[in-house]
């Protein structure tokens, strides 16, 4: 018999989807508060991948951030919680003008997390799902057949290979 054993740190990221960088640069304000230093960011990527999110606006771009601190993996929790909150809180009516997602990279895997049931998706607690994106197999990321099609994109594998790295770094 195995005994239970806790699993390393995991490396936080947050996507940001808005079509202002003011309001990015509000959230990103508010997440270093609560989560530290940022170690990397990604460029300002186009998000024309669905119409799910044109309540937010047109022209709308995604920018993920990497902290520095790593987080203990059932924090995830929390931190969507957290983000749903600053979400509201950035929006201040009942229009949505900002979509922030948050997950966690391990050295085999990218995890992200979501209000929402569905089939790939495990329940967490306090109503938070994770939904593994990618898997790290033989130094290259690979897709599920669910994987979000923006997920497929060089942009954000660029990220994450990068992410990767100073998180392999962190963990030696």
């Amino acid at each position: 018999m195995s005994s239970p054993a806790l699993p390393p740190r995991a490396k936080l990221f947050i996507g940001i989807i808005a079509n202002s960088d003011e309001l990015v640069s509000r959230a990103e304000k508010v997440l270093i508060k609560k989560y530290g230093p940022v170690d990397f960011r990604s460029m300002k990527i186009p998000f024309t991948h669905t119409d799910y999110y044109k309540s937010i606006g047109t022209n709308l771009f995604k920018t993920f951030f990497s902290f520095e601190k790593l987080v203990r993996r059932e924090r995830i929790v929390d931190i969507k919680l957290f983000t749903n909150r600053l979400e509201e809180k950035i929006s201040k009516s009942e229009k949505r003008k900002i979509n922030i997602d948050p997950g966690y990279l391990t050295l085999s895997n990218v995890y992200l997390a979501s209000c929402k049931e569905y089939f790939h998706r495990t329940y967490l607690a306090k109503g938070i799902y994770l939904e593994n994106e990618y898997r790290y197999v033989a130094k290259q990321f690979e897709f599920w057949d669910w994987t979000y099609p923006d997920y497929r994109k060089h942009e954000y594998l660029s990220f994450f290979y990068n992410v990767r790295k100073i998180y392999h770094n962190q963990i030696r």
